[in-house]
């Protein structure tokens, strides 16, 4: 990814690429970005917004769009994005990820690889999902986890997603590995407890990393710590 570091080319527009790390926001990470560009370039003003968010739990790519840049957003949010991690069967969480504590476990017993394998070509295709309860959907002008940490149960609609490929590259039980391609709008903590269920058990996400966004490769992204290097080189 070549970035120009300057004042001009940071309004008229860049896409920029990152790997957002574990436990940040992808708001903090937009934060930082635009904080240190209006500190480097001594502007006051710049338009900075990101293209799909991450989870705090997940890492991996996050494009960020500068200037009239900003614009695009919903094109690059409208692609299709890749992304691995890890699904622990045998228990379930509230929120489908580590997010909140364990609320159920089930034996493993009788689980084996080949119904595992048969089991992801089920959900390849289009498919009905339901957002988890804790998560940034609107219910009546209200975010669903809001309605989950007060401990209200809502009406939530299944949407329809597509998953392009889903496979299994590491079955050591009670954990597997996975690699999804995937459209907008699908969450993977849902993938994961549907995971689980299909196969008449409970799982939940315990890793997650977002590998690719449309032609966008994280291995072609920068830490904030490395962006915070070159924009500083470039304004001494």
């Amino acid at each position: 990814m070549i970035i120009d570091f300057s004042e001009e080319a940071f309004k008229e527009g860049q896409v920029l690429l990152f790997d957002k790390p574990l436990e940040w926001t992808s708001f903090q990470l937009v934060n930082k970005v635009r904080w240190l560009i209006r500190k480097n370039c001594c502007i006051k003003k710049i338009k900075v917004g990101h293209a799909g968010t991450l989870d705090p739990l997940a890492t991996g790519l996050l494009i960020i769009c500068t200037g009239k840049f900003t614009k695009r957003i919903e094109e690059f949010q409208a692609q299709e994005k890749e992304y691995t991690g890890t699904i622990t069967l045998g228990a379930t969480t509230p929120s489908y990820d580590l997010e909140t504590a364990i609320d159920q476990t089930f034996p493993l017993d009788g689980i084996t690889k080949e119904d595992l394998l048969a089991t992801a070509k089920t959900f390849v295709g289009e498919i009905n999902q339901y957002p988890p309860v804790f998560s940034a959907v609107k219910k009546d002008g209200k975010r669903l986890y809001e309605y989950a940490r007060q401990g209200k149960e809502v009406k939530i609609n299944s949407r329809k997603i597509t998953i392009h490929d889903l496979e299994l590259t590491r079955i050591e039980l009670p954990e597997v590995d996975f690699c999804v391609s995937c459209s907008k709008g699908t969450y993977i903590r849902s993938l994961a407890h549907d995971f689980g269920k299909a196969v008449d058990n409970g799982g939940h996400l315990t890793a997650l990393r977002r590998t690719k966004i449309g032609p966008f490769d994280v291995q072609g992204a920068l830490t904030i710590e490395e962006f915070e290097q070159k924009i500083t080189a470039f304004h001494q």
